[in-house]
């Protein structure tokens, strides 16, 4: 990672969210000559430069990715672009359809243009597993959005730049995911919601969100979609070892806390997936991850190009979060004692 961040110059679309902070925080020990925070959110922005007061080599930059002007000034002399802004709460999108496509698709797009424009080394586009088999609006979106990183490939001709996309689960404590909005009605006595006690969804931790994106930066040749083998858990397994983890610490007994059906939201799925039967049908894996590789030979990369070092050719028809390996509680709250926003 010193090779490929040292002296280089970044640009985190979305650098106030959860994922573009951790970005910021993790690439800052590689010695990058700038990293350029690019967010809509001022609030997030001071907040942010508040914490990373110390490090002078942090721009903070105030603009939405739907304003490709504003993206051509942000991207201007820039090697790496991580493009983790989007809108990503599914009911809201349902009921805010055309912002999502402003934003996810629109915003992707630019992102793109203005990065084949700069001939920027590496584009590496947050994704998520709603993308696939998507019964949201949010999820259609994210997935035009990976096609469009997909089609770039094919779109940039001879230019140098290589675009990819990462697929991701629910990332523990990211912001506005279950865990802190379970930790909030636990911490008020509950009750704690579950739309369906048979929901199921991949889980992953910010260091693994971290070592999966920075290790496509190496092996991207272009098209792409790199998927964390990630282990999945029952909602209301996590729900239980939440209340016995938690609710001693709020001045409650488990028992003392309710757990309450509320009903399957708009757009909600009763489990994700993270790759379709027809990509494992033209993928690759390694012990750790996936590697849905693109249809269409580029001019610049040919289909065997793609066959990685210690990879070979995937082993499942499918990757759903039904079919398990399930967490334990034992192991989630494991995992929940490396949640430190759980912390009293």
């Amino acid at each position: 990672m010193i090779s490929e961040f040292k002296n280089k110059n970044i640009l985190i679309t979305g650098g106030t969210g959860s994922i573009g902070g951790e970005i910021a925080r993790s690439i800052l020990q590689y010695e990058p000559k700038v990293i350029r925070i690019f967010s809509s959110d001022e609030n997030g922005l001071f907040s942010l430069a508040q914490e990373l007061r110390d490090h002078v080599n942090v721009r903070y930059l105030l603009g939405d990715i739907r304003d490709k002007e504003r993206l051509e000034r942000a991207i201007e002399g820039i090697d790496i672009v991580f493009h983790a802004a989007a809108l990503k709460h599914v009911p809201y999108c349902e009921y805010n359809p055309f912002e999502a496509i402003r934003t996810n698709i629109i915003g992707t797009q630019n992102v793109l243009e203005v990065s084949l424009k700069e001939e920027v080394q590496n584009v590496i586009s947050i994704s998520t597993d709603k993308a696939v088999n998507p019964v949201s609006t949010m999820g259609a979106t994210k997935l035009l959005a990976e096609k469009l990183v997909v089609d770039a490939n094919y779109y940039k001709g001879l230019r140098k730049t290589i675009c990819s996309s990462v697929r991701f689960g629910n990332v523990i404590g990211s912001r506005g995911s279950i865990f802190p909005l379970f930790a909030e009605q636990i911490k008020n006595g509950g009750p704690v919601t579950i739309t369906d006690p048979k929901m199921s969804r991949f889980i992953m931790s910010p260091s693994q969100v971290i070592g999966l994106l920075f290790r496509t930066i190496g092996m991207a040749l272009g098209g792409e979609i790199f998927i964390l083998k990630m282990p999945s858990l029952k909602i209301s397994d996590l729900i239980k070892a939440m209340i016995e983890e938690l609710a001693p610490r709020f001045g409650y007994k488990p028992s003392q806390i309710e757990i309450k059906t509320t009903g399957t939201r708009p757009g909600e799925k009763l489990y994700e997936e993270l790759m379709t039967e027809e990509e494992a049908r033209h993928s690759r894996e390694t012990d750790e991850m996936f590697i849905v590789i693109p249809h269409i030979e580029l001019s610049t990369c040919r289909i065997e190009d793609y066959n990685y070092p210690e990879t070979k050719p995937a082993s499942v028809e499918t990757f759903t979060s039904k079919d398990g390996p399930f967490l334990s509680q034992d192991e989630i709250k494991a995992m929940l004692k490396e949640y430190s926003s759980l912390e009293t």
